[in-house]
């Protein structure tokens, strides 16, 4: 199976999840300004502990492969998230939280099974499972990240600067899909399953969908 056809078909078979976490009650009820301060700076909070893993995650994934595209894909992937790591900060900054404030939040394990996950790809996943997991969930999430930008600026009067975090993740960096297969097409002609690199994506996706649960818990 050819990486395009790969993702092709991962894509029809999640388009409900990615229905979901787009159409999610948490972006409606932020849009009207139902979601309280104090449930934002969970938000920063929460994705401080993401980002943070992610980080160290990708690190790791292109330290486990170095070698044709992975390894320059992985390395990007970890760079991407140290400069979202500094964009969080003005966000928090707006919401009045400091470090230690999201050093000291207490996540929400619905919120934090995501990273857990991508820390286990990292350990145990093939090159293609974790390429083909971020690049067809990248449209959900990318999505979901403008929407919540409009939302904090529209409806909560924060600035343009508060809100590059979710800026940085709303549009895909240029080239991005096509590294991606070719780190998927490496990997499946080295003998990566397609199978289970399906499975990686539909798990990464489902648990995308229950961090934008957690947040709407209770709302």
């Amino acid at each position: 199976m050819r990486a395009a056809d790969l993702l092709a078909q991962t894509r029809r078979e999640l388009e409900a999840t990615a229905d979901a976490i787009s159409d999610h009650r948490f972006l409606t009820l932020l849009a009207t300004g139902a979601v309280p301060r104090e449930r934002l700076r969970a938000l920063a909070a929460e994705q401080y502990g993401i980002v943070s893993s992610d980080r160290r995650s990708f690190a790791q994934l292109a330290a486990r492969f170095p070698a044709g595209p992975a390894g320059d894909f992985f390395l990007g992937l970890a760079e991407g998230e140290g400069i979202a790591l500094g964009r969080l900060g003005t966000l928090a900054a707006w919401l009045d939280l400091g470090e230690e404030d999201l050093r000291a939040h207490e996540p929400h394990p619905g919120a934090q099974a995501y990273p857990a996950y991508v820390a286990w790809l990292a350990l145990n996943g093939s090159r293609s499972a974790v390429a083909l997991a971020f690049v067809a969930n990248l449209a959900a999430w990318g999505g979901n990240c403008g929407a919540v930008a409009a939302a904090l600026r529209e409806t909560y009067g924060a600035s343009q600067e508060a809100v590059g975090f979710f800026e940085f993740f709303a549009a895909p960096p240029e080239g991005f899909e096509d590294r991606a297969l070719a780190v998927i097409e490496q990997g499946l002609a080295d003998g990566d399953s397609p199978v289970l690199a399906r499975r990686a994506t539909r798990l990464l996706q489902s648990f995308e969908l229950s961090f934008w649960d957690a947040l709407a818990e209770g709302l």
